[in-house]
């Protein structure tokens, strides 16, 4: 019984995995069978059976089959019932007998196993309809395209997760390897790649089967693209994949396309697709089928990722192209026509400004200020692009256009893109807005299905601030047929279906402001505004105006740090009403869903805190049975609500409705099981979070716009909030469909709009309640509403002081009767109360309040300042002014003592002169008047002769009294008539005449109460303006605030009582801050803020690691509202940490927000938890604070039930009491200081004697001081000892801090690097258990060993030469150990050793533990924290050390445990042997314009550089270097060896490629025995002799000395080895292995073998990553190597491995073609002949420049052809690779040779010669050389059928094949091919001999090319043809004989025959004899 790995969370699993079953020798037979069972996984307790098939093997057993590929084998249940799921797999079977290896069978990474099309339990969740997709037992049909997506509805989620969207490096390959069944004759492609912009093209290929790999080519054909971009972005963009014909035209160039977006790639595992095969298509041509295959590999690597290594298949040529896929097996590609009517979209914004409507109107355009927008919508799927028509000036248009888009499906594309734009005549067309339509989301596995959306636009910036529209659409899906139109109008009939989704319902929004605090930025008084779509939008007139903003209020300072708005217990209170589509149906699944969630989510949070805490198993178990109950509760109270009869139902809602209920009771079930069997609470995290996911992505849904609230300062909008619609929702449905925070008050902060600071400062944080609901449901809001509702018209009445009086005569720009903003104009007249409200009242002055600014509001301590002013003529004596005292700007102010100290203030001195400025030693400043002005405007502080003005600061500082508490909010002490007062016309006002004032004004209200109803609910009513003045209505010209500030009434919330709270916030310690100052650490402190109130905690220096340990003490908190619902949802502690500074102004370190626990009674028995909250800085993670914090509701004069004041540890700071803070423990701490490595100079001079000082837990300890760096960088005395009380909790335990120190002359020892360690619970040991890791390396060990060890190298140099001879080299134990068998020739069989292959560094191998088991390295770090988020902190040195801690005993008597670091080495310098091992790069980085670059090494080791220019690889990204390299070193002063690729360049200098750094100090240390690996036998001759200093058994007695136990025991001649209490015997390890004569003497094979079961590094080639400064996240590609260290105190090492690379053979193919039959004749001559003038042509793709060709046969009439010509092809050949070596120039111009490996292949074509015109193509024959087709004995029996691709058959499924390298020759007839209409038909037949021979052979059975000298071997005699072949031109008799003679011989022996007669008559008449005449 064998298993696959389980595949987690996938309905359509691909496992590509090979399982063996060894019959030990036993035959199958007829009866056979495999049962084939798939199980669900579980992670704890039995796995599910799922599903199962029985696999009969009756064809294998009878020998007919050697593999047996089952295909969509239909999965039964356990009761035999169809599940509806497949199966796909191949079985092969390798006889007992024969032992013949089956030449189909998938080997390791071949897809064996194909994609299951539908089934499996955990799955069906993935589906929309929530079932299976088919009927049982059924195929997946190709009309069912959807479940592709389908499959993948939760990708894109991970990415979302993980990435940060802001632009990052990524690097995107794109490797284009093969090609198959391309179309055309004699065709030359192309393959074009585009990404990003960026085009790369391979070279061109010829023929239908190209190959283009780089591995195996040498060929263009991996092509990198660097882009810095946003993952939204990014993941959006297009990988178009094109395949041309160069020969053709451009315009039908074109051979097939394929695309998928860069995000399919990267949700992929590994974020790559491997060695897939794409199906090409025409892009344009819907009815044609296939245009062939194209195999590829892509990669996106992101920052941090490290790109999979592609592992070649050995049966890369029998690859199967259906299993092999992109897409699933069952799945059929299909154009498929998306359907999208876009209807109609609205709101959408004025996008033309005002001058070009002004050019518009001048060129005589109309005028239409209200629309100043064209808009067209674009839609986007997969690069194509289809925009619809342009509506001028409509800001509703209503296009009615239906887009038709024809795409493949299933497509690699996920979204529709729908764009706004602006058309422009003159400028480029602005976007107004974007949204998208996730495929994944909304496609139904069904057939064609269709979804009306409404989809909302928000603004095109990232952050989406503006709300900019909506637009309705319909997508629909036709899987048939093919549209006439890319675009068409919609229907009549369609667009009247379309207006029943278009039904507006009234909804009602209502927003109550409790609190605004947390403010920095104090100037112009503030107001929000809420709004939802444009209603609300007091900016926009295309609604009516609501009371949708707040009252302008003056913010207050807080005492403390921060401002607030004093509403004290009035709130002011907001109301829109706005029409949407009733989406309650879906919006409350929304909610419930959200509910689970939630409580899912609390759940998990409190079990991870008690798992951090570690907390007891009972506890735990308590915990989780709680969480697991409480979801099965509510997933089985859970109720969908149901659709019958809802407004607005698509079919989408149907089937996201049967999607959540199915999975819901999924998860359920699954968590009912869970509860039975689970066993570990830890292991059942992973299976939760799942459900939390997978819920998650359900409860994603459309809705109406979000809520935005803005903070506007004046009249500029400042910052915003968003809040979702749905989180304040009514509805009727159920408690829990109404939102989160429907009627209760939440927490809101508030952003800046596009923040460069991400967040780094708040502009305010929000306390509101808000309700949303149909108007229908109105009356519910009473239920939610607290306090009472008021509302007042209001309007202001202004006047100015003008000559002594007060008037309105000198008013400039303001109106008599105005609203508070004083431009519009009002009368009490034109008030009218809205609809169903009237007056209750008349009008009354009633001041307000919130507006009136006095300095020292909110202060407790203030510092008055008056100026006292003095003049003078030039050169004269200072008097007084005539404005003795004025305020700082030179405003006229009370004198010294006319001042008085206000009520509740005391002073706190005199009057004195303030000297910390810009002034003389009295304090005066000087100036002088420049006319007109009366006043300087510039003060110096020397006196001139010229100054005739001067000045001096006076202050006297105040303190408010305690116990005589003046409210702040509110100012009682007002002017009797109500009038505040200002200097200048503004928003300063004040309650007090001053002298200086020349405006004032006062507010005047009227009352209005609802005529129809009762409740808070009436306020619902209230729309539309109160009333503006009428000739402001009826001017011509109107003003933007006359269009926009229309007056509204004001709506406010009372509350009659308040609550007293009483408030500790607990702040314990904070970790891993940043470092704010350059001597890399901070001076942190926090602003703690709750609500209106603020506190500050003491600073604490020169620390990213503060210990506050105090309690902030928040007395007397007043809140209003109902109790129960501040402790259901309280409101936030928020900690703002600062970095305290001498200069300049404090900067922000970050934020952190911790929610108060609430006791409603001050008796309740529970205390607050410290807990650990991140640190927030930008947007990132920038440490931890531990804090917590209780809120305690105080009973009415009753302070004796609070808790006892903590204890104090100085004047006003208390300490974190007992209970609350952690429970200590006095713990011992070793610590090992070995060393400091790499140290950066320190203000311009080297570093050069450190020490370290260490601080843990308030304690500290320093080393020894490093004497010379330079000569030795280790600390002479290694280990320190450190006492200390740390908490028992692990959560708790403060961080280890290491800071460097330099002592440098005269005393100064600045810091010059820290670090600060934060997890210690690795280094907690048990002191009583010895461990050997903390000992040392059996090599380091040897150093004071005596030295007996003597090795003769001398002895094993004869060796060496004799292993050149042997047949095999050190590639082949490469290739044999990475599983290219077909490449390592005899090897295996010899019975060698392999080598371990990391695909991974040596360091990164898990065993391994990073190779720092003696002592880690820590980065040492100094300076100020960048701003740039992406940078790292500049790392300045490293420290390598290690720390062991264990608890100690408080009794005294107890004796101290042993100590840790007991033996150590020698910390002195060694020198070493260095052999770098370099074997090949993978994948490197291009650096040329050709794309490819020009590798060479690069070695630099301390001081000493080895640069290998000489030896660059020309033109490749695959380099096989197999160099080795030896240098002397000294560690660990030279411990960093670095290893670069550089391109070689001859005109430029040298680009580096990339470079990998290796720690040797660390191989050198570690116990693992890293600095040389063992091998798997111990050989003293070969290719695999033994190359350590130490013999096998010396190094194991050493390994049991730093054990701790008995040294080795050998006996039985060596054959027995007793060790650490087992014993070993030489026959387990060898028993089945073959002994060859290179093998050693038993005792040390058994003693490498003993070795190599203790966990040590064995022989091995690693794969590191190169990297480079221009990409430091990214890789660059990947170099195998592996390095070995020798010291040279134990003498020299054995002989190095010769790793050269391999060199090729010379080989011949003669080829002799004898004959050809049934050739299409081509031409018809001029006698009406068909015919053809025959010849053969023959190359070896590679080597195109040796075409060579046979000479013509003339006049063929029948298509047969007589050559006996040899075409002779001379090529390098590497026999282990299969593969021929060609080296040839690129291009004429190229300076190097380029290295090509190509597959062994013979192109041979049939022409018909032309002499006047070009030849005529007949066709082609490809033989591959290892593989032949099949060759047939005689011309009849040569047919298309042994051509696979003719067929239709894969290679491997066809014919068994042949290779002529085995055979040798081989003689036959051959079809040739051509493609007629797209189909193959037969061309002819050619008889030809293949022969293969090496360069020897050919040396001696010499042949010449066609019938040349010397012609032998065979010899070719001339061809017997017809006297027919011949030349005409050149045969003129023959031309007469054969072709004129033969066709008109008749012709021409009539004409002779007529000649002859008329002859004979002529002759006859001629002899008559004539008549004489006497």
């Amino acid at each position: 019984k064998k298993k696959t790995k389980f595949i987690d969370r996938e309905t359509n699993p691909v496992w590509n995995e090979v399982l063996e079953f060894d019959l030990k020798g036993v035959a199958l037979d007829s009866s056979s069978f495999i049962d084939v069972i798939v199980k669900d996984y579980e992670t704890i307790g039995k796995d599910k059976h799922s599903s199962k098939i029985p696999v009969y093997l009756k064809e294998l057993a009878t020998g007919q089959l050697k593999s047996l590929p089952s295909k969509n084998l239909p999965l039964l249940g356990e009761k035999g019932q169809s599940t509806g799921a497949i199966i796909n797999l191949v079985i092969g079977y390798e006889p007992p007998a024969t032992g013949i290896p089956n030449p189909n069978a998938h080997a390791d990474g071949d897809p064996a196993a194909g994609d299951t099309g539908d089934g499996g339990e955990e799955g069906d969740e993935d589906y929309t309809d929530g079932g299976h997709g088919d009927a049982p037992g059924s195929v997946p049909s190709p009309g069912q395209p959807g479940k592709q997506l389908q499959k993948r509805i939760g990708k894109g989620r991970n990415r979302q997760r993980t990435l940060a969207n802001k632009p990052q490096d990524f690097q995107i390959r794109v490797r284009v390897i093969e090609g198959r069944q391309f179309p055309g004759n004699n065709i030359k492609p192309v393959v074009k790649v585009n990404v990003c912009g960026q085009t790369h093209r391979t070279r061109i290929r010829r023929g239908n089967n190209p190959f283009f790999d780089e591995a195996r080519e040498k060929a263009y054909s991996i092509f990198f693209y660097n882009v810095n971009m946003m993952p939204s972005d990014l993941f959006d963009e297009d990988i178009s994949i094109r395949v041309y014909d160069s020969y053709s035209l451009r315009a039908d160039s074109l051979m097939g396309e394929f695309k998928l977006h860069v995000g399919y790639v990267y949700d992929e595992p590994g974020h790559a697709i491997m060695r897939k095969w794409i199906l090409l298509s025409d892009p344009d041509d819907s009815s044609s089928g296939a245009r062939g295959y194209l195999k590829v590999s892509m990669f996106v690597v992101g920052t941090g990722d490290e790109p999979p290594v592609e592992k070649t298949e050995q049966n890369e040529e029998e690859d199967d192209l259906e299993s092999n896929l992109l897409l699933p097996a069952g799945v059929t590609l299909r154009w498929v026509t998306f359907v999208l009517k876009v209807f109609r979209a609205e709101d959408i914004p004025q996008m033309d400004d005002a001058f070009v409507q002004s050019v518009k109107e001048i060129f005589g355009a109309d005028s239409d200020k209200k629309n100043l927008v064209d808009p067209f919508l674009e839609v986007s799927f997969a690069g194509k692009k289809i925009c619809t028509k342009i509506l001028e000036k409509n800001a509703n248009p209503e296009w009615n256009q239906l887009i038709n888009l024809q795409v493949k499906f299933p497509s690699m594309c996920e979204r529709i893109k729908l764009s706004i734009f602006d058309w422009d005549r003159l400028t480029r067309n602005d976007a107004i807005g974007t949204t998208f339509l996730n495929l994944t989301k909304i496609a139904s596995s069904g057939g064609e299905i269709e979804v009306k959306l409404l989809t909302y636009l928000f603004g095109c910036s990232g952050e989406g601030v503006a709300y900019r529209g909506r637009v309705l659409v319909e997508l629909s899906t036709l899987l048939d047929g093919k549209a006439d139109k890319k675009v068409e109008d919609i229907p009549r009939d369609d667009i009247l279906v379309a207006q029943k989704y278009q039904r507006r319902r009234k909804y009602s929004l209502c927003a109550v402001f409790h609190t605004a605090n947390m403010i920095q930025d104090t100037g112009e008084p503030i107001q929000f505004e809420v709004s939802i779509g444009n209603y609300g939008n007091k900016f926009d007139s295309t609604c009516k105006p609501l009371a949708s903003t707040t009252q302008y209020t003056c913010a207050v300072f807080d005492g403390n740090f921060y401002y607030y708005l004093p509403w004290a217990n009035k709130k002011p209170v907001v109301i829109i009403t706005s029409y949407w589509e009733d989406v309650s149906h879906r919006l409350d699944s929304v909610n419930l869903m959200l509910c689970v969630i939630e409580r899912l989510e609390s759940n998990i949070t409190t079990l991870k805190t008690a798992l951090q805490a570690k907390v007891s198993e009972t506890r735990l178990a308590e915990l989780w049975l709680k969480l697991v109950n409480q979801f099965i509760d509510d997933l089985t109270s859970f109720n969908v609500p149901d659709l019958e009869g809802k407004p607005n139902l698509t079919s989408l809602d149907m089937q996201i409705r049967k999607l959540r209920t199915s999975t819901i009771e999924r998860i359920r079930d699954s968590a009912r099981r869970m509860k039975e069997e689970a066993t570990d609470v830890k292991a059942t995290l992973v299976d939760i979070e799942d459900w939390l996911e997978r819920l998650k992505e359900l409860a994603e849904e459309a809705s109406i716009p979000d809520v935005i609230i803005w903070m506007l300062r004046g009249e500029k909008r400042v910052a915003f909030a968003r809040v979702p619609a749905h989180t304040i929702l009514y509805s009727t449905y159920d408690d829990q469909a109404s939102g989160k925070y429907c009627g209760k008050t939440q927490t809101v902060f508030m952003q800046y709009p596009m923040d460069k600071n991400k967040g780094l400062k708040i502009p305010v944080v929000l306390r509101v309640n808000m309700w949303l609901g149909l108007s229908a449901h109105e009356k519910k809001f009473n239920n939610f509403s607290d306090g009472t509702f008021s509302v007042f018209a209001e309007m202001y009445e202004n006047q100015a002081l003008v000559f002594g009086n007060w008037g309105t005569t000198g008013l400039v720009g303001r109106h008599k009767f105005s609203d508070v903003t004083g431009k519009i104009k009002l009368k009490r007249e034109s008030f009218m109360p809205p609809q169903g409200w009237e007056w209750e009242g008349d009008w009354f002055v009633d001041p307000e309040k919130n507006l009136l600014s006095e300095a020292d509001a909110g202060h407790t301590e203030f510092t008055d300042e008056v100026y006292q002013n003095e003049t003078r003529f030039p050169g004269g004596e200072w008097k007084q002014a005539e404005m003795a005292f004025t305020d700082v700007n030179g405003e006229k102010a009370l004198g010294l003592n006319e001042i008085e100290c206000p009520s509740g203030w005391q002073w706190e001195d005199q009057w004195t002169c303030d000297t910390n400025r810009a002034v003389d030693e009295k304090g005066w400043e000087y100036g002088i008047t420049i006319p007109p002005d009366d006043k300087p405007k510039s003060w110096v502080s020397a006196e001139k002769m010229y100054h005739i003005h001067r000045r001096r600061r006076m202050i006297r500082p105040r303190k408010k009294v305690s116990g005589a508490h003046v409210p702040v909010e509110r100012k009682d002490v007002v002017d009797r008539e109500g009038w505040e007062y200002s200097s200048l016309i503004g928003w300063k006002f004040h309650s007090k005449l001053r002298s200086t004032d020349t405006f004032r004004r006062r507010r005047w209200r009227r009352k209005m109460a609802p005529s129809d109803r009762l409740g808070a609910s009436a306020i619902f009513k209230l729309e539309g303006a109160l009333g503006i003045e009428e000739e402001d209505k009826s001017s011509k010209k109107e003003t933007a605030t006359s269009l926009f500030g229309a007056n509204t009434p004001t709506v406010s919330c009372s509350f009659d009582k308040s609550y007293i709270y009483h408030l500790r916030v607990y702040v314990y310690q904070a970790r891993n801050l940043l470092a704010m100052d350059k001597d890399s650490f901070s001076d942190p402190y926090a602003h703690v803020s709750f609500l209106h109130l603020s506190k500050t905690s003491e600073i604490i220096k020169a620390t990213l690691n503060p210990t506050w340990d105090q309690t902030l003490i928040f007395n007397d908190v007043e809140i209003y509202g109902d109790p129960q619902t501040i402790s259901h949802n309280p409101p936030y502690v928020v900690l703002e940490l600062y970095d305290a500074d001498q200069v300049g102004k404090d900067e922000a370190m970050g934020r952190s927000m911790c929610p108060p626990l609430v006791k409603l009674n001050p008796g309740m028995d529970i205390s607050p938890k410290l807990l650990w909250y991140p640190v927030k800085h930008k947007g990132k993670i920038a440490g931890e604070v531990l804090v917590a914090a209780e809120l305690i509701l105080k009973n009415t004069g009753d302070e004796t039930d609070l808790p006892i004041v903590p204890p104090k540890r100085a004047e006003q700071l208390y300490m974190v009491p007992q209970g609350i803070r952690p429970v200590v423990q006095l713990t011992a701490i070793e610590i090992l200081t070995w060393g400091l490595r790499n140290m950066k100079t320190y203000q311009l001079a080297a570093i050069s004697s450190p020490s370290l000082i260490i601080q843990c837990g308030g304690e500290t300890v320093q080393s020894a001081v490093i004497k010379n760096l330079k000569r030795n960088p280790n600390f002479p005395g290694s280990v320190l000892f450190l006492k200390v009380l740390l908490p028992k909790e692990e959560m708790y335990t403060p961080p280890i801090v290491i800071k460097v120190i330099d002592h440098r002359p005269f005393g100064r020892k600045p810091v010059v690097g820290q670090c600060t360690i934060d997890s210690l619970e690795e280094f907690r040991c048990d002191p009583y258990v010895t461990k050997a890791e903390v000992a040392m390396s059996s090599k380091v060990a040897l150093m004071s060993a005596p030295r007996d060890v003597i090795i003769d190298i001398e002895d094993r140099r004869p060796l060496l030469e004799a292993q050149e001879k042997e047949s095999v080299d050190w590639w082949s134990k490469f290739y044999s150990s990475i599983g290219e068998h077909e490449r390592c020739g005899p090897y295996l069989q010899k019975g060698y050793d392999t080598i371990k292959v990391y695909e991974e560094e040596l360091e990164k191998v898990p065993d391994f533990q990073g190779l720092n088991d003696f002592c880690k390295t820590f980065k040492l770090q100094r300076g100020k924290a960048d701003d740039d988020d992406d940078e790292d902190p500049t790392v300045v040195g490293e420290f390598k050390g290690s720390f062991r801690m264990y608890a100690l005993s408080d009794d005294p008597g107890v004796p101290a445990p042993p100590r840790q670091f007991r033996e150590l080495p020698d910390s002195g310098p060694q020198e070493t042997v260095v052999r770098i091992y370099i074997v090949r790069g993978i994948d490197l980085q291009p650096k040329d314009n050709n794309g490819k670059c020009d590798p060479y090494i690069k070695i630099a080791l301390g001081k000493k550089t080895i640069e290998d220019r000489d030896n660059y690889k020309p033109n490749t990204l695959n380099p096989t270097f197999g160099r080795m390299f030896e240098i002397t070193c000294f560690l660990p002063q030279d411990k960093d060896l670095k290893i670069s690729v550089y391109d070689y360049d001859m005109l430029s200098s040298d680009e580096k490629v990339g470079e990998t750094v290796i720690d040797l100090e660390n191989r050198f240390l570690s116990r693992f025995g890293s600095y040389c690996g063992l091998p798997q036998s111990y050989c003293v001759s070969g290719i695999n002799q033994w190359r350590d200093q130490l013999k096998p058994m010396k190094v194991l007695e050493n390994l049991a000395r730093l054990k701790g136990c008995r040294p080795p025991v050998t006996s039985d001649n060596g054959n027995t080895i007793a060790f650490g209490g087992r014993e070993y015997s030489l026959s387990d390890f060898e028993t089945n292995k073959v002994i060859h004569q290179h093998l050693g003497p038993a005792d040390e094979r058994l003693a490498l073998h003993v070795l190599r079961t203790q966990g040590l590094v064995p022989e091995h080639v690693e794969t590191r990553t190169l990297y480079s400064s221009f990409q430091p996240t990214l890789s660059q590609g990947k170099l195998q190597m592996w390095v070995d260290v020798f010291p040279k105190s134990l003498g020299l090492p054995g002989p190095p491995f010769d790793i050269s690379p391999r060199k090729p053979k010379k080989y011949f193919l003669r080829v002799v073609i004898w004959n050809t039959s049934e050739v299409i004749l081509d031409e018809t001559s001029i006698t009406g002949e068909r015919m053809s003038d025959i010849y053969v042509k023959g190359w070896m793709p590679g080597m195109e420049e040796d075409k060579q060709k046979t000479d013509v046969h003339y006049r063929s009439l029948d298509g047969d052809g007589n050559f006996n010509w040899r075409l002779v092809y001379h090529f390098d050949y590497l026999p282990a690779e299969q593969l021929c070596l060609v080296s040839k120039k690129e291009h004429f111009w190229s300076l190097d040779k380029t290295e090509f490996r190509t597959p062994p292949k013979l192109i041979v074509q049939i022409w018909d010669n032309d002499k006047f015109s070009l030849d005529d193509y007949l066709g082609t024959l490809e033989l591959d050389l290892h593989h032949l087709i099949p060759h047939s004995k005689t011309p009849e029996k040569c047919s298309l059928k042994v051509i696979p691709e003719v067929t239709g058959s894969v290679p491997h499924k066809g014919h068994p094949s042949t290779s002529l390298f085995e055979q040798k020759s081989v003689r036959g007839w051959w079809p040739c091919v051509r493609e007629e209409d797209g189909k193959k038909v037969l061309a002819g037949k050619v008889e030809m001999t293949l022969e293969i021979l090496g360069e020897k052979e050919a040396d001696e059975r010499p042949a010449g090319k066609g019938r040349e000298e010397p012609n032998m071997n065979p010899k070719l005699d001339p061809p017997n043809r017809p006297e027919t072949s011949f030349f005409w031109f050149t045969n003129p008799c023959k031309t007469m004989k054969f072709i004129v003679w033969r066709r008109f011989k008749w012709i021409f022996i009539g004409i002779i025959i007529l000649l002859i007669v008329l002859l004979f008559v002529g002759i006859f008449l001629y002899s008559l004899p004539v008549s004489a005449t006497f």
